[in-house]
C-alpha cells in the first residue's frame, strides 16, 4: 500500500502488451490499436507466444525476456490462468508496473493443490516488487500524455478531472457519458479486483503529482478504511472529490460482511465516512456529472437560500417541491426587492414573493432585468432560472441574453431549459459559457443541494471546535484497562452491569443510582437505601451484550420488573427473575441483580447513545431516539471517531431526537450541548479502550436535571483499528525548562485554534518570515484549520504549552512534520516564541519529533531554512542535520537520516524525491 513505482503507470516511456494479436476480439490487439490511435509517443512492443513478427505494425517477440529492453509498463492481456506466471517473468526481467486487464471467475479458489490465482499473483508480485494493477481492470488512460492503455471503445478528451473506479464496464460507460457532455479527463482508470495497487494508492499518487481539478470515484467496496480515509481526506482539502457507491442495498451488496451491531443499514456508515472526509456523495451516475458541472462552476455559497425565477408558476413549483423535500430553504426577499417586484407587474402569480413568476409573455430582456434584481438581494445565495420556450422568449435567445448579462448577477446562477427540442441549443450555449444548466428544475435543485452539502462537509473539515478539558486522569484510564484485562482473563466477552457502570463513572458519564446484589436478602437490605418505587433487572450472559434486540422489543430478555415497593416485593422479585432465567435460558449464568429507583416525570426523553464496531470502518459513535422501540423508529445516526464538539453537533443534528429537543426542551442549546459532550466522551472511551467492541447506553434519560444513563451494556473484542487515527494520547509528556517552568509537550488538537492564534500574535515579523518565508500578519480560518486539524496518519505537530497563573494555558512553541504517502521523507518546520528563545524549547521540540519520526519508520527528515536564520542553522547543526545551500531556492537545505532504507525502491526514492 504505497505509491511505489506508480509513476511507471502514469508516465511510461515504453509499453509492452502481453497477449496481443490481430484477431478480431483480441483484448491485447484492442489495447495496441488504442495506443497507436492515441499516438503514444514512446516505444511499443507486443509479446505473444505464437511468435508473430509484428502486431498492427508493432514489433513483437515470443517471450518477455526477448524484449530489447525493460519496458516501463506491461499491459497483461493473457488468459487469466497464465497471469501469475507472466507476472513472475515480468518481475524477473525488471519490469516495475503491470496492468492486468485479464479477468475471470473463481479467482480466490484453490485448485489441484495450487493456491488461488489471486494468491499466486500476489506472491509473484511480492517476490520481485513489481506493482500490479488488476486483474479485471479496464486499463489506464492519461490523455495529456497520449496514453490509452485500455480496451475503451472510444478516445478520451483531455481535461482536468480524474476518474478512478472499481468497475471496468462502468468506466467504459463513463467515457461515453462524458463524451456526450463534452467533458474531458486528466486520468481515467479502474482498478478492477486488484491484488496489489488499490484505489487509495492511486488517490495518493494523483494528489501528490497530478494537477487535477477534481476526483470522481466509483466504489464497490473498501479494503482498508484507514488507508482510504487518509487518502481522500488529504485529497479533499485541495480539490473537489465526488463519489458514487454501488451496493447500497442488501440485494446489491456482494461484500458478504457481517452486520454492524445496532446499525440496520450499513450504507449510512458510508454516508458518515464520505461526509467526514469532505467528499460529496451522489446517488447515481447521471447525478455525478450534474454535480461536477455545479461544483466546478459555482462560487462558494454563503448559506443555502435559493430564489427561483420562472416564466410560469407550474415549473417553479416543481423546483420548490424538490427543494423543500431535500431539506433546502426558499429565500425570503428583502422589503426593497419585494417592492421592486410589485412595481410594473413584474411578478404576476405571487407578487413580491419567491418564486418569481414573470409570465409567459416575458421577453429575454425582462428575464435578465428581474434576475439581476433578485440576485442583488442580500437574502439570496443562488438563483435558479426555470424557462419553458415561448414565442416571446425563445430558449436560445433568452439563454444568450443571460450569458451577455451574467457579469451583472451577484449570485450563483443555475438554469433549467425545459424541453428537448428548442431547449437543447440553450443548454449547450450555457454549458459552453460556464453556466450550470440542467434538463429539469428537479435536477437543478438536486445539484444545488449537492453544493449545500459540499459546503457543509468542507466546513466540518475546516471548523475549529471549542475546547473541552480531558474528562479523565491517567489513573482512571489505567483502572479501566485493568478491569478489562481481568474480564478477558476470566474468558468473558461482556462486562457485567456494575463493571460497565464503573467504566462510565471513570469517564464522568452520570449513571442512575444503583445497588448491585446477588441474593434476595441483599436485595431486601439494599431497598432501604433507595427512595420510591424501584426497578429490578437481572443481569445474565444473554442481556449484557450491547445492541442485541429481540424480534419483539418489548420482551426484554425476561429480565425486568418495575414499580416494586417494599423489601419483601424486591426480595420476591429476585427469586422470580432468577427462576425465569433458569427456565428460559438454562445455559446463561446470572451475574448480578441491579436495583434502581424508577425514572419517571420531569418531561424526560429517552435517548440511545453508544459505540459499535463495523467490519470495515472500525469503531463508530451512534446516537438517536432510545427506549425499547429503538430498532423500530430507525432514528439512529452514526459518526466516525474521533469526535469534537462540532462533529458531535453535526451527528446530533441529523436525528429526529434533535428536532424533538428543539421543539419541546425549555433550554434546547443546553441539552444539545450536554449530548455533544457525552458523544465526545464516548469517542474518547473508544480511543482509550481499544478492546472495547460495543457500548450501549439505552435508555439515556434527558430532562431538566441533566442526563442519566439508566441501562447500559459493554462487550469486548480484538483491539480496534480506527478509520481515522484517534488523538495519540500516549505521546503526551511533561518536562521542566531551564527556567523551572513545568511544560507539557503534546500532539496538537483541532481545539487548539485559539492557542495558535494567541501564539501567532506574539511572534515578531522576523520569526513569521523565518517560518512562512513571507510576512503573514493574521491567520485565516482555513489557516487555523490546516494548522490544528491534522491527520495523525500523515502529519504530526507537537506543541509546548505552559499553564498561566490566572488560569488557562499559553503556547510556547510548535514543531510540525508532513510525511509523504510512503513514509520516505518528512518535512519539518519549527517556531518558538521570540521572548522564550534560549530556554531550550527548540531543542526539546525537535528532539521529541525526531524520536517520534524514527519510531514510525520514516527514513529522512528534511527542512528549508532561510540563509539569515542563523539560530535555526546552529540548532540543526547541533542536532546532526546535514546543511547545504540550495542555489535555486536561495535557502539552506537541512537533511537528517532517521532510518536506513530496506529496499532498492526506498533508496531510489531517497536519491530522487519525485520518482514514484
Amino acid at each position: 500500500m504505497s505509491t511505489r513505482f506508480l509513476h511507471h503507470f502514469f508516465s511510461p516511456r515504453s509499453v509492452a502488451v502481453i497477449g496481443a494479436s490481430e484477431k478480431p476480439h483480441s483484448m491485447g490487439g484492442i489495447v495496441i490499436r488504442n495506443l497507436l490511435e492515441g499516438r503514444f509517443p514512446g516505444t511499443l512492443w507486443a509479446v505473444n507466444p505464437k511468435g508473430y513478427d509484428s502486431v498492427y505494425g508493432v514489433d513483437a517477440v515470443a517471450k518477455v525476456h526477448q524484449l530489447p529492453r525493460v519496458p516501463d509498463l506491461a499491459v497483461v492481456c493473457a488468459p487469466i490462468a497464465r497471469v501469475p506466471r507472466v507476472i513472475a517473468e515480468l518481475g524477473r526481467f525488471g519490469v516495475r508496473a503491470a496492468l492486468v486487464l485479464s479477468g475471470g471467475a473463481n479467482l480466490d479458489e484453490a485448485r489441484d493443490g495450487e493456491a488461488s490465482i489471486r494468491a499466486r499473483m500476489l506472491a509473484a508480485a511480492r517476490e520481485s516488487g513489481i506493482r500490479v494493477l488488476g486483474p479485471g481492470c479496464m486499463g489506464l488512460i492519461v490523455p495529456g500524455r497520449r496514453l490509452n492503455a485500455s480496451y475503451a471503445s472510444q478516445p478520451v478528451q483531455k481535461g482536468r478531472v480524474a476518474y478512478l473506479g472499481q468497475s471496468g464496464m462502468l468506466g467504459n460507460a463513463m467515457i461515453d457519458w462524458a463524451a456526450g457532455r463534452d467533458i474531458g479527463f486528466s486520468h481515467l482508470l479502474t482498478v478492477g479486483d486488484s491484488v496489489d495497487v488499490l484505489l487509495p494508492d492511486m488517490i495518493d499518487f494523483l494528489n501528490q503529482f497530478a494537477p487535477t481539478q477534481a476526483l470522481m470515484l466509483h466504489l464497490e467496496h473498501i479494503h482498508d478504511a484507514q488507508h482510504f480515509m487518509t487518502a481522500v481526506r488529504e485529497a479533499s482539502r485541495h480539490r473537489l472529490v465526488l463519489a458514487i457507491k454501488s451496493g447500497r442495498t442488501a440485494a446489491s451488496d456482494i461484500a458478504n460482511l457481517p452486520p454492524t451491531p445496532g446499525i440496520a443499514h450499513r450504507d449510512q456508515i458510508f454516508d458518515a465516512a464520505f461526509a467526514r472526509a469532505g467528499v460529496v456523495r451522489v446517488d447515481d451516475s447521471d447525478e455525478l456529472f450534474d454535480a461536477l458541472e455545479t461544483l466546478s462552476r459555482m462560487r462558494p455559497l454563503k448559506r443555502d437560500r435559493l430564489a427561483v425565477v420562472s416564466n410560469g408558476l407550474g415549473p417553479a413549483m416543481l423546483a420548490i417541491d424538490k427543494l423543500i423535500s431535500a431539506g433546502g430553504r426558499l429565500a425570503t426577499f428583502s422589503e426593497a426587492t419585494h417592492d421592486a417586484l410589485c412595481r410594473d407587474d413584474m411578478d404576476i402569480s405571487k407578487p413580491g414573493e419567491n418564486p418569481v413568476d414573470i409570465g409567459g409573455n416575458a421577453t429575454p430582456e425582462r428575464f435578465t432585468e428581474i434576475i439581476e434584481l433578485v440576485a442583488a438581494d442580500p437574502g439570496v445565495d443562488a438563483v435558479l432560472v426555470v424557462h419553458a420556450p415561448t414565442r416571446m422568449a425563445p430558449s436560445l435567445d433568452t439563454a444568450q441574453a443571460l450569458i451577455a448579462a451574467r457579469q451583472r448577477f451577484r449570485r450563483n446562477l443555475l438554469t433549467s431549459w425545459m424541453g428537448l427540442g428548442e431547449a437543447l441549443a440553450a443548454r449547450q450555449a450555457c454549458h459552453e459559457a460556464g453556466i450550470p444548466t440542467y434538463l429539469s428544475p428537479e435536477k437543478a435543485v438536486k445539484a444545488f443541494m449537492l453544493m449545500v452539502n459540499y459546503q457543509r462537509v468542507q466546513k466540518l473539515l475546516q471548523e475549529t471546535p471549542p475546547s473541552l478539558p480531558f474528562a479523565t486522569t491517567r489513573e482512571s484510564r489505567a483502572a479501566c484497562r485493568t478491569l478489562i484485562e481481568r474480564v478477558k482473563n476470566e474468558q468473558r466477552e461482556c462486562l457485567s452491569h456494575s463493571e460497565t457502570a464503573r467504566v462510565l463513572a471513570a469517564y464522568g458519564i452520570p449513571v442512575a443510582e444503583s445497588r448491585y446484589v446477588t441474593t434476595p436478602e441483599q436485595a431486601a437490605e439494599a431497598s432501604y437505601t433507595l427512595a420510591g418505587p424501584l426497578a429490578l433487572k437481572v443481569v445474565h450472559d444473554g442481556n449484557c451484550r450491547p445492541f442485541r434486540y429481540r424480534q419483539h422489543p418489548h420482551k426484554l430478555s425476561a429480565g425486568l420488573l418495575q414499580d416494586l415497593e417494599g423489601p419483601e416485593r424486591v426480595a420476591e422479585g429476585v427469586t422470580r427473575l432468577g427462576d425465569k432465567v433458569a427456565e428460559k435460558f438454562p445455559a446463561f449464568t446470572v451475574r448480578e441483580y441491579c436495583l434502581q429507583p424508577m425514572q419517571r416525570g420531569k418531561h424526560s426523553m429517552q435517548l440511545c447513545a453508544g459505540i459499535t464496531r463495523d467490519p470495515v470502518f472500525g469503531p463508530l459513535i451512534v446516537f438517536g431516539i432510545g427506549g425499547y422501540k429503538v430498532n423500530i423508529l430507525a432514528d439512529r445516526q452514526v459518526a466516525l471517531p474521533p469526535l469534537n464538539m462540532s462533529l458531535a453537533a453535526d451527528l446530533v443534528g441529523r436525528t429526529h431526537a434533535a428536532r424533538l429537543i428543539r421543539e419541546h426542551s425549555s433550554d434546547p442549546e443546553r441539552d444539545l450541548t450536554r449530548i455533544g459532550e457525552l458523544l465526545v466522551t464516548l469517542s474518547q472511551i473508544a480511543s482509550d479502550l481499544t478492546e472495547l467492541r460495543g457500548l450501549e447506553l439505552n435508555p439515556l434519560v434527558l430532562n431538566r436535571d441533566g442526563m442519566l444513563a439508566v441501562d447500559f451494556a459493554m462487550d469486548l473484542g480484538a483491539p480496534a483499528r480506527f478509520a481515522i487515527m484517534p488523538y495519540p494520547e500516549e505521546l503526551r509528556e511533561w518536562v521542566t525548562l531551564n527556567n523551572g517552568w513545568e511544560v507539557e509537550v503534546r500532539p496538537i488538537r483541532a481545539e487548539d485554534a485559539p492557542l495558535i492564534t494567541g501564539f501567532h500574535q506574539r511572534l515578531s515579523e522576523e520569526s513569521i518570515r523565518f517560518r512562512y518565508f513571507h510576512h503573514k500578519a493574521d491567520l485565516t480560518q482555513r489557516d487555523l484549520s490546516l494548522l490544528s486539524h491534522i491527520n495523525y496518519d500523515r502529519q504530526m505537530a507537537f506543541i509546548a504549552e505552559h499553564p498561566l497563573p490566572e488560569g488557562g494555558k499559553e503556547m510556547l512553541g510548535v514543531v510540525r512534520v508532513w510525511n509523504d504517502a510512503d513514509n520516505i521523507r518528512t518535512e519539518f518546520s519549527i517556531i518558538v516564541r521570540d521572548d522564550l528563545q534560549g530556554l531550550g524549547i527548540g531543542s526539546l521540540l525537535m528532539d521529541k519529533m525526531i524520536r517520534y519520526c524514527r519510531s514510525v519508520g520514516t527514513l529522512e527528515m528534511i527542512g528549508k531554512i532561510m540563509v539569515d536564520n542563523r539560530p535555526m542553522r546552529a540548532l540543526m547543526a547541533h542536532l546532526g542535520f546535514r546543511l547545504s545551500y540550495n542555489m535555486e531556492e536561495e535557502v539552506m537545505d537541512a537533511v537528517l537520516r532517521l532510518n536506513e532504507p530496506e529496499s532498492d525502491w526506498q533508496r531510489l526514492r531517497l536519491e530522487s524525491p519525485v520518482a514514484g
